[in-house]
């Protein structure tokens, strides 16, 4: 018979060989897969979004796009609701979520992030009728069309707006457009976009927030994989000094959007 001591031994050789399968860091399980799974909605132009083909475009599926390429692997995307996208990352759906997502306090305790990929600004948008809102301040008491959780619905709610909630950006606008919220607090980039398609809107900025809190995102990732975030990072930089990012931001707003 077997002593005690003689077990637990052989339990312990039995851990220390299988761990390293499983402590082995997020970026040598994407290279070994081959595939970078992200997390994006699909439904928020420009930056991910579905084109009259059906195919899923935008800066942001460019840019995941591009640091897929980087890493040596392919992309592969998952679409889901704004507000459960994070959630995914909690359970292991995907790699990474590249979908706007503001770089908070809040955030950064529980996530890591890459460096900032764009730099965009939170837009006050009414209609172009609308003679009483002309500030932030102004929300207080009226009603702003936001996603719950986006940072751009806790700036409504932070002056004081009543949220309702939507599922993005065209719903916002339509809400806002149809009489049915006075206000929404959205991406100033989304509004070019949106009016660069249809410059008949009647809707209108009145107030641009350039807090330093809101207006960078980047890729965001699970806690405790320094190597995967200091990879995403370099391909970051490389897409920025080879021109790659450029011609990407030009496309879609014609502009440099990375400052």
């Amino acid at each position: 018979m077997k002593s005690i001591r003689t077990v637990l031994l052989f339990a312990l050789l039995q851990a220390v060989a299988v761990t390293p399968a499983f402590a082995a860091d997020e970026l040598t399980q994407i290279k070994t897969s081959g595939v970078f799974k992200v997390g994006t909605e699909g439904t928020y132009a420009p930056f991910t979004y579905h084109d009259e083909s059906g195919k899923l475009t935008g800066f942001d599926v460019e840019i995941a796009t591009e640091i897929a390429r980087r890493l040596g692997v392919k992309p592969e995307f998952v679409e889901g609701k704004w507000d459960g996208l994070i959630a995914g990352l909690d359970v292991n759906r995907y790699d990474a979520v590249i979908n706007e997502v503001a770089v908070t306090d809040a955030r950064k305790a529980k996530y890591d992030f890459s460096t900032p990929y764009i730099a965009s600004h939170a837009a006050l948008i009414v209609r172009s009728d609308n003679t009483t809102i002309k500030t932030f301040d102004d929300l207080k008491g009226k009603k702003s069309a936001n996603t719950l959780t986006s940072n751009f619905g806790k700036i409504a709610r932070d002056h004081g707006a009543d949220v309702v909630s939507v599922q993005g950006f065209n719903e916002s606008i339509d809400l806002l457009t149809s009489g049915r919220v006075d206000a929404t607090v959205n991406d100033s980039l989304s509004f070019l976009d949106f009016k660069k398609h249809k410059p008949d809107a009647r809707v209108k900025i009145v107030a641009i927030d350039n807090s330093a809190d809101s207006d960078k995102s980047a890729v965001l990732l699970r806690k405790g994989s320094p190597e995967l975030v200091a990879a995403i990072d370099k391909a970051l930089a490389d897409i920025k000094s080879d021109g790659t990012y450029e011609k990407i931001s030009q496309k879609y707003f014609g502009k440099d959007v990375s400052q």
